[in-house]
C-alpha cells in the first residue's frame, strides 16, 4: 500500500507532465504566443556568436540594449492599437515630434527636464487623441488616417527643427538616459530587488487563484520558469559588470545602462494595465470582436481612442531616448526604418496583426530579434539592403505563422 507522500508525489508528477503536454496541445492549436521570437533569438544568437568574435562580447551586448531601447519602447505603444486590429503608421514621427519639443523646452527655454518630459508625453497624447478621434468617432480606417499624420508630422518636425537641421540637447539628465550606466554594485542590488519582487508577485497570484478555487499554475513548473529566468537575467547583469572600455583608465564603463530600468518600468506598468485592469481586458475584448464587446456594454470608441492615447504617449518617451542616443533632435528622428522595425518587433515578438492576442513582453523580445539582426549583420560586413531584406523575411515569416495558427485555430 503507497503511503500519502508517495501518492502526492505521484500526482505532482503526472500533473506536472500533464502541463507539458497541456502546453504543447496548445502549441499545435495555434496558440503558439512567442515562442518563435524566444527560439529564433536563440538560434541567431548561436549563428552570429559562431561566425563573430565580437557579437558575445559585453561591450556588444550592452550596445545591443540601448540600440534596440527606442524601437522596443515604441513597440509597446503599438502593441496596445495592434491588439484593437488598427495599425499606427505615425509613431515613429511622433517620437520625432515630441522629442523636439522635449529639446526646445529644454534648450531655448530652460524648462527642467523633467517637465519638459511631461510637456512631450502630454503633447504625444494629445496627438493620439486626434488620431483616435478621427479613427473611432469618424470611422476612417487607422492605415489612412495615420498615414496622413506620418506625413504631415514630418512636416512639423522639419518646422520645429528649422534652418539648422538639428537640435541639441546637453542636459546631463537626458544624455544619460542612453549613455551612463548603474554602477555594478547598484547594478546587482537592482537585480536582486526585481527579483524579489517578480517572485513574490508570483506566488501571491498563485496563493490568491488558489483561494479563489480558480485553475492555478502548477508550482514545480513556475519555479521551474522562475529559476530559468532570474538564471538568464543573473548572467547578463554579470556581463554588463565586466569592464567594457577599451582604455579603463580614462574612462570606465561598467554597469546596466539606464534605459534597461526604464523598460523595465514601462514593461511592468503595460503588464499591469492589459492584465490586471479593466480597461485591459476591454482591450482584448474589442480586439477580439468589436461588436460583441459593444454589446457587452464596452464603450468601444473610447477604448480605442484611449489606445491610440497610450500609442503616442510612449512614443514621446521613445524621443527622449532617441534626444539621448543621438545628442539631438533632427528631422530624421523616428524616420527611415523606425516605424517599419517597431512594428516589426511586436509582431516577430508574438502580438497579432489581426487583434485580440498579445503582450507588452512580445515588443522586448522582437525588439531584440530586429536588434540582433541588425546588429550582427553589421558586424559580418553586409550591406544594409541586405539588412532590411532579412528583417523583412523575417516580418513576413512571423505574420504568416500568426495567420496560419489563426486559422488552425478557427478550424
Amino acid at each position: 500500500m503507497s503511503t500519502p507522500i508517495a501518492t502526492e508525489s505521484a500526482v505532482e508528477k503526472a500533473t506536472l507532465k500533464g502541463a507539458m503536454q497541456d502546453y504543447w496541445s496548445r502549441v499545435k492549436a495555434g496558440d503558439i504566443g512567442s515562442l518563435p521570437a524566444v527560439l529564433g533569438l536563440i538560434a541567431l544568437c548561436i549563428v552570429f556568436g559562431s561566425l563573430s568574435s565580437v557579437f558575445l562580447t559585453p561591450g556588444n551586448f550592452a550596445n545591443l540594449l540601448t540600440q534596440a531601447a527606442a524601437v522596443i519602447v515604441i513597440a509597446m505603444g503599438l502593441v496596445f492599437v495592434l491588439l484593437l486590429g488598427e495599425i499606427d503608421l505615425s509613431a515613429g514621427y511622433t517620437a520625432g515630434v515630441t522629442g523636439a519639443v522635449l529639446v526646445i523646452l529644454i534648450t531655448n527655454h530652460d524648462v527642467p527636464w523633467y517637465a519638459a518630459l511631461i510637456v512631450s508625453i502630454v503633447v504625444g497624447a494629445s496627438l493620439g487623441f486626434g488620431l483616435g478621434t478621427l479613427v473611432a468617432r469618424l470611422g476612417i480606417p487607422s492605415f489612412v488616417v495615420t498615414l496622413a499624420a506620418f506625413l504631415a508630422f514630418q512636416g512639423i518636425l522639419l518646422l520645429l527643427a528649422g534652418e539648422g537641421g538639428t537640435i541639441r540637447v546637453e542636459d546631463k539628465t537626458i544624455l544619460a538616459v542612453e549613455n551612463s550606466n548603474l554602477t555594478p554594485t547598484l547594478s546587482w542590488l537592482f537585480f536582486i530587488v526585481v527579483s524579489l519582487i517578480y517572485v513574490l508577485s508570483g506566488l501571491n497570484r498563485i496563493n490568491a487563484r488558489r483561494k479563489a478555487g480558480l485553475k492555478s499554475e502548477l508550482i514545480n513548473l513556475w519555479v521551474i520558469k522562475t529559476l530559468g529566468l532570474l538564471t538568464i537575467t543573473g548572467l547578463a547583469v554579470f556581463a554588463l559588470n565586466v569592464e567594457r572600455s577599451n582604455n579603463p583608465d580614462l574612462v570606465s564603463l561598467k554597469g546596466i545602462p539606464y534605459v534597461v530600468p526604464v523598460i523595465l518600468l514601462l514593461l511592468v506598468i503595460g503588464t499591469f494595465v492589459l492584465g490586471r485592469t479593466a480597461f485591459g481586458r476591454h482591450i482584448y475584448a474589442v480586439g477580439g470582436n468589436a461588436e460583441a464587446a459593444r454589446r457587452a456594454g464596452i464603450n468601444v470608441k473610447n477604448v480605442r481612442i484611449a489606445a491610440f492615447m497610450i500609442c503616442s504617449a510612449l512614443s514621446a518617451i521613445a524621443g527622449m531616448i532617441f534626444a539621448s542616443r543621438q545628442n539631438s533632435i533632427s528631422p530624421t528622428t523616428g524616420g527611415s526604418s523606425t516605424l517599419l522595425y517597431a512594428v516589426g518587433a511586436a509582431v516577430i515578438g508574438g502580438t497579432s496583426l489581426f487583434g485580440g492576442k498579445g503582450k507588452m513582453r512580445d515588443a522586448i523580445l522582437g525588439g531584440l530579434v530586429v536588434a540582433v539582426i541588425d546588429n550582427g549583420m553589421g558586424l559580418l560586413g553586409y550591406a544594409a539592403g541586405i539588412k532590411f531584406i532579412v528583417t523583412g523575411l523575417v516580418l513576413l515569416i512571423s505574420a504568416g505563422v500568426d495567420a496560419i495558427s489563426r486559422k488552425g485555430a478557427s478550424d
